[in-house]
């Protein structure tokens, strides 16, 4: 399987390359870069910024990168469509409907955290919201001081996720900072803090807090690894599923 990697100078990027020239079922055909690369690729792997160029190299492209690259990538595969794992973080409204119409072309799996723990974590919360009705939810991220957005993804993912079971709209109950006398918490507001510092990988804490007892989940990333061979294994999985929208846990069994 012939698979392209859109960001290979970034920091999943590069694993993507080292874990693709060396893998049994899949084969680094293509790097999408804006102007050189600086990592060793594999004898017949096309480097290029022409995006239809960079799309006839590949069966399936896995996209880390920025969310107005992703929105670039998403225009020219709505004209030539092909199976995408997008795990870009950020993304606005108007990428993620560019998203869910390229889908009703071709198979995509977007995920903000490609790790199966973080997906396990999710079909957690789920049922824990749901029977813990009373516990107060917070959620608390720390990542790198180089990450840009904040909350990072994967926290408003585990946000939503805790909101959905609920019934709420998290638009609506995602608090995101406290500061001076602003009054008791409300019961149906979720907490999302962030964190930043050093070079910490990233570390996610759900915590559901009531009268008596609480109950806290954290998962911690400690090799970005993690992130870049759960996209494998995910592009690998994408290009045998029919057109349609997808996410990490749509791939594992709950």
């Amino acid at each position: 399987m012939k698979v392209g990697v859109f960001g290979a100078n970034g920091r999943i990027g590069r694993l993507l390359v080292e874990i693709l020239s060396q893998h049994q079922e899949c084969k680094l055909s293509a790097v999408f870069v804006r102007n050189k690369i600086d990592v060793a690729l594999p004898s017949g792997c096309l480097v290029t910024n022409d995006y239809q160029e960079f799309i006839k190299a590949c069966d399936v492209i896995i996209d880390f990168s920025l969310p107005e690259a992703t929105r670039q990538l998403l225009s020219h595969l709505l004209v030539s469509p092909l199976p995408l794992v997008c795990g870009t973080t950020g993304l606005q409204s108007e990428v993620l409907s560019l998203m869910e119409e390229l889908a009703k072309k071709t198979p995509i799996l977007y995920a903000t955290n490609m790790s199966k723990g973080v997906a396990i974590l999710n079909a957690i919360l789920k049922k824990v919201a749901i029977n813990f009705k009373e516990s107060d939810i917070e959620i608390c991220e720390i990542h790198h001081h180089n990450k840009k957005d904040a909350p990072s993804g994967t926290a408003l993912t585990l946000a939503e996720t805790c909101a959905k079971s609920r019934n709420l709209d998290l638009s609506k109950v995602r608090v995101s900072g406290r500061d001076g006398n602003i009054g008791a918490r409300t019961k149906d507001e979720i907490g999302v803090i962030s964190l930043r510092g050093g070079d910490v990988v990233g570390r996610h804490t759900v915590g559901f807090y009531a009268d008596g007892e609480y109950l806290e989940f954290t998962h911690n990333a400690t090799s970005r690894l993690t992130f870049a061979k759960g996209a494998v294994d995910a592009s690998i999985w994408l290009v045998k599923q029919k057109n349609n929208l997808y996410h990490i846990q749509d791939m594992m069994q709950f």
